[in-house]
């Protein structure tokens, strides 16, 4: 059995902040880049499954966890420093990304021709105006005012995200209930993870990597890496078309659906994810 033991480290970024990222496991680099309302830890269970072959680089990004503060100006090409800190830092060259880290991801390798691979989980890209962040005004004031569940709401409605069950239900209701399980969530605790509170306003930070994003698509045509493409058949419609849209332009890439999984696949067993089964089709990918 190899080595599985979490190791914290540091690496400085170009602008220099302190880029806090998790090293596990032995064997060939990849750094795995979570999505949003995540830190590094929220994908740790699919880190463990690759680590007996691979050597995992799992980053906080910044502004949440233990990654570095967002400074004035932050935006997509600082995400990508960071992560072009860490391959250097590390000789890792190849990248994997959940849902706005998936954006990250590909945008890393398109400035860094010596990323090999990269695994894209439901790259959320803006096609022609599918993800719309009009919502954005009232998610930052419901978060300047305090009211944390009222911008949960406002955030899950605005990317499409959660139960379809909470798009029928009255609003009041859906903000009560939500109020409620962040509540719980404080009492119980969250192990290494942040809570739903403290993670709320990060959600407009991953609204303005797809907004920063939105003519991305024809620029992937230049990628040279190979590419994964990974997507639940549960998911969100928009979401599979924006796998539909990167096949149908990447020139080296393939795609699998995993059935029966959602947006939540890569995350742990406790937040509803299959991470061995995501796993199994990366570590298929890199071998």
């Amino acid at each position: 059995m190899r080595n599985l033991k979490t190791v914290v480290e540091h690496v400085t970024s170009a602008d220099g902040t302190a880029v806090a990222y998790r090293r596990l496991g032995e064997g060939p680099g990849l750094v795995l880049l979570h999505g949003a309302m995540q830190t590094g830890p929220s994908n740790i269970e699919l880190a463990r499954a690759l680590a007996g072959s691979h050597t995992l680089y799992v980053p906080d990004r910044r502004g949440r966890g233990a990654g570095g503060p967002r400074r004035p100006g932050h935006g997509v090409r600082q995400d990508v420093e960071d992560v072009c800190a860490l391959l250097d830092a590390t000789g890792a060259r190849d990248v994997a990304g959940v849902s706005s880290g998936a954006i990250i991801a590909l945008l890393t390798a398109l400035s860094r021709p010596d990323v090999r691979r990269v695994v894209a989980f439901e790259p959320p890209l803006d096609l022609d105006g599918s993800n719309d962040t009009g919502w954005l005004e009232r998610f930052d004031r419901e978060i300047a005012e305090g009211r944390t569940s009222a911008a949960l709401v406002t955030g899950m409605l605005g990317t499409r995200m959660g139960s379809p069950v909470f798009r029928l239900m009255p609003r009041r209701l859906t903000e009560r209930l939500t109020n409620t399980f962040v509540e719980r969530q404080e009492r119980n605790g969250t192990g290494e993870e942040p809570g739903f509170r403290e993670l709320a306003p990060t959600i407009h930070h991953d609204a303005r990597v797809v907004a920063e994003t939105a003519g991305l698509l024809p620029r992937l045509r230049e990628l040279r890496a190979e590419v994964l493409l990974l997507g639940g058949s549960k998911s969100p419609a928009y979401l599979r078309k924006s796998l539909t849209a990167l096949e149908g332009v990447l020139p080296d890439a393939r795609r699998v659906v995993l059935r029966g999984l959602n947006h939540n696949a890569t995350g742990n067993a406790a937040a509803g994810g299959k991470p061995e089964a995501v796993a199994r089709e990366i570590a298929r990918f890199l071998s």
